[in-house]
């Protein structure tokens, strides 16, 4: 079996799209986050000033602790709400991957097939158990693929759960004192 100019250039075709794809989910998830960390940055620093300036305008102590546990609560509040800006950055990030590397993978499996059946119509007489045996070896690649993918959509979806949880609970705790 000989591959033309005409198949190959096609497979070069699809491999850079593929790979400008990713690079495009890369750049954008990157963009996110240095916009989330650069307002994240500027409200820290405003939320710094004014209460240095709140402090120092206090009539005595007492009055100025008490204006930095009030501080407290918000800061915390948005602490948490940048640590779940993040999460859902890299969740969005990773679904984005996995659509790819899924898409990939149908491609391949798509192809594979091909190959494989015009590979069984050729195959000489007496070479159906090689055959059979790459078909079960090709079905449990796919079997497989597909529970890592199940796996790793679970893994995602629990780490997502129970960094809400922590998040819930940390702002309650705090809420409590």
């Amino acid at each position: 079996m000989s591959i033309n100019l005409d198949q190959f250039s096609a497979a070069n075709k699809v491999t850079v799209d593929s790979l400008l794809s990713v690079a495009n989910t890369a750049l954008a998830s990157a963009e996110r986050i240095a916009a989330l960390n650069l307002n994240t940055a500027r409200s820290v620093l405003e939320d710094t000033v004014s209460g240095a300036k709140a402090a120092m305008g206090a009539k005595d102590a007492k009055e100025a602790l008490s204006i930095q546990a009030s501080l407290a609560q918000p800061n915390i509040e948005k602490a948490v709400s940048y640590a779940r800006s993040v999460s859902e950055i890299t969740a969005q990030n990773q679904e984005e991957f996995t659509k790819l590397i899924q898409a990939q993978f149908a491609d391949f499996q798509k192809t594979a097939a091909d190959l494989l059946e015009k590979a069984t119509k050729s195959a000489p007489a007496g070479s159906e158990a090689a055959v059979s045996a790459f078909k079960n070896a090709f079905a449990a690649a796919n079997t497989a693929f597909g529970n890592m993918s199940s796996v790793a959509k679970q893994f995602a979806e629990t780490a997502q759960t129970q960094m809400t949880s922590a998040a819930d609970a940390t702002i309650k705790a705090v809420s409590k004192k």
